[in-house]
């Protein structure tokens, strides 16, 4: 694991663009996995103002993101499918029919499946994260099993009282109680990894995340035996560590 501090969230998103976009150019045909929330709007941002000022092409490139939330269409305002079309698919050239999000509705059970199949047909070239406040990545919650595979989890109420304070006005009961999501195991699988975590409510995640051996009790743990993955953190999720 390559950790690398910055400053604050903009030099973080920098940073974490050029990772990305390094990726995208090296190759046209490359598989991405993407992550939602509030972290990675600053390096959409850039991917879209590069398409727009340079040209950057996304005719071929395909993406597959980490989670969704149970019970949300595709285009309810806070689903994550509806996130990644308003920040990043809308505003650049990718053909939509290779953008894929987990479904949240029909048979959860076979929606993992399906998921599955696809990430097994499609290796990810780089993985993009954040990290939860209880360590959690995608919505691997704390306890899940590093050999987990995409599947439907209950999320904590941690995870859901943050969600309900960045994205649904403060209103806990409107966040969804449930989700699906990649697998540790898929996460792993990935070529490459890229988190990022800014902000000081992220410090204890990453202490457990850099100084702990490896436990399900901080999924981000499990990054530490990925053999390239890359952490950038700004000065304040990093503010607790030790080394």
């Amino acid at each position: 694991m390559e950790l690398i501090i910055v400053k604050n969230y903009e030099e973080a998103s920098d940073l974490a663009f050029e990772h990305m976009i390094e990726v995208v150019k090296s190759n046209p045909k490359a598989n991405l996995g993407l992550a939602t929330g509030s972290t990675p709007i600053g390096l959409y941002d850039r991917m879209v103002k590069d398409h727009q000022t340079n040209g950057t092409s996304y005719k071929e490139i395909k993406t597959f993101n980490l989670d969704e939330y149970f019970g949300l269409d595709p285009q309810h305002e806070q689903s994550y499918y509806r996130f990644m079309y308003e920040h990043l698919f809308k505003d650049i050239d990718i053909n939509l029919d290779n953008t894929h999000v987990p479904s949240g509705v029909g048979d959860i059970q076979e929606n993992c499946n399906q998921y599955n199949a696809l990430l097994k047909e499609n290796p990810i070239d780089i993985q993009l994260l954040g990290i939860g406040g209880n360590g959690h990545i995608g919505f691997n919650e704390p306890g899940t099993a590093f050999d987990s595979v995409t599947h439907y989890i209950e999320l904590k109420q941690r995870t859901r009282e943050d969600n309900a304070r960045l994205f649904f006005n403060g209103h806990l009961e409107e966040v969804p109680t449930h989700a699906i999501t990649m697998g540790i195991s898929n996460i792993m699988a990935a070529k490459k990894v890229l988190l990022i975590a800014c902000g000081e409510n992220k410090a204890d995640a990453i202490v457990k995340m850099v100084e702990e051996e490896p436990s399900v009790d901080c999924p981000a743990s499990a990054l530490k035996n990925h053999p390239n993955c890359v952490c950038i953190v700004d000065e304040a999720a990093a503010s607790k560590l030790s080394k």
